[in-house]
């Protein structure tokens, strides 16, 4: 399958690798060995030795560099091998492995897979608000799915589907009568649904001033590529401002493991009870509650239905909350078509 690599994608959460430890994840069929350097900073490497294409995790640091558990063979950050502890000890040319950009930003570890003389951090959204909300006001969270990324970015660019897949938490009927507004900017696709004087979701009318009054509703989702997803949601007793009631905004982003698993990295914060941690906890079950026991079954079983990657081929039946989806799955093609006709850049 191909994949857009001129791009950054989370590879893990920052707490996920610990100074000391290695950290292996496959990205994009690309096995990947991840470390913290001496002095904190990452380093991210081919986790196959190429000596005897080892894999590299089952190692153990050695200063800042990894030593292969076959034959010993040492690698710095670089990829270059820094130590042959066999016969004379002269390294082959060869004895190398790749090495990728790599850099922190919003609680999250983002990989670049593309030429590395592109890699500019700039090019990460802004998602600065995780790391700003209090640790009592925010979750994290990693669900790793057996479907193709692109099924889970409709899944989150189209949320008609919450008022019929979570009818008892985030649903109640308002997103599927609302008429989605899809605007496009350069290659960040903006959707949103508002409703006025509509019956609350259960999770959000717990936190209005009248949990049984009417109430108007906003959602907005903003996807960047390759597939960067960051919701808010706006819920206020009818004719008061958004700003007097309940807003969380949260991220989705996906990370393709191969053409039919996806790294699926969740955050969510709030601006209710944002001092209450025992809250925090028990909304951040209910989140992964929502996740893992119905959106990821359910596109886990389009997944195995569709028997295919190309959603397309099939002739699917589009229906009005189809729009935004549709959008990003254009634009993401057109960015990786684009992106193989073009020649390499200089490492």
């Amino acid at each position: 399958m191909d994949y857009l690599k001129n791009a950054w994608y989370v590879a893990a959460w920052s707490d996920e690798i610990k100074p000391g430890q290695l950290f292996s994840r496959r990205i994009l069929d690309q096995a990947i060995v991840f470390f913290r350097q001496s002095d904190g900073t990452l380093a991210a490497i081919a986790d196959r030795c190429p000596h005897r294409f080892a894999p590299l995790h089952m190692g153990a640091l050695t200063g800042d560099c990894i030593q292969c558990p076959y034959h010993g063979l040492q690698f710095a950050g670089d990829g270059r091998c820094t130590h042959n502890p066999h016969g004379d000890g002269a390294i082959p040319k060869a004895a190398r492995v790749r090495a990728y950009a790599v850099t922190e930003r919003h609680l999250a570890v983002w990989i670049w897979m593309g030429e590395p003389d592109a890699a500019d951090p700039a090019k990460i959204p802004d998602y600065s608000f995780i790391a700003a909300a209090k640790t009592t006001a925010r979750t994290t969270g990693y669900l790793p799915t057996g479907a193709n990324y692109e099924l889970l970015t409709d899944n989150i660019m189209d949320l008609t589907h919450v008022d019929f897949l979570h009818p008892t938490t985030l649903g109640g009927g308002a997103l599927s009568r609302a008429k989605a507004q899809v605007s496009q900017a350069g290659e960040q696709v903006r959707i949103c649904w508002e409703a006025r004087g509509e019956v609350a979701p259960p999770s959000f009318a717990k936190h209005l001033s009248d949990p049984r009054a009417r109430a108007d509703l906003k959602t907005e989702v903003v996807w960047n590529p390759p597939a960067l997803m960051c919701i808010s949601v706006y819920a206020a007793t009818a004719g008061q401002p958004f700003e007097q009631g309940y807003i969380a905004k949260a991220l989705h982003l996906m990370t393709p493991e191969s053409d039919t698993s996806t790294h699926y990295f969740f955050a969510n914060t709030r601006n209710v009870r944002t001092d209450d941690g025992d809250y925090n906890q028990q909304h951040y079950k209910v989140m992964l509650g929502v996740f893992s026991g119905e959106d990821k079954p359910m596109v886990e079983g389009q997944q195995r239905n569709m028997n295919t990657t190309d959603l397309m081929s099939l002739k699917p039946v589009l229906l009005a909350g189809d729009a935004g989806p549709m959008r990003v799955r254009r634009i993401l093609g057109r960015l990786i078509q684009e992106e193989s006709s073009r020649p390499a850049l200089s490492s």
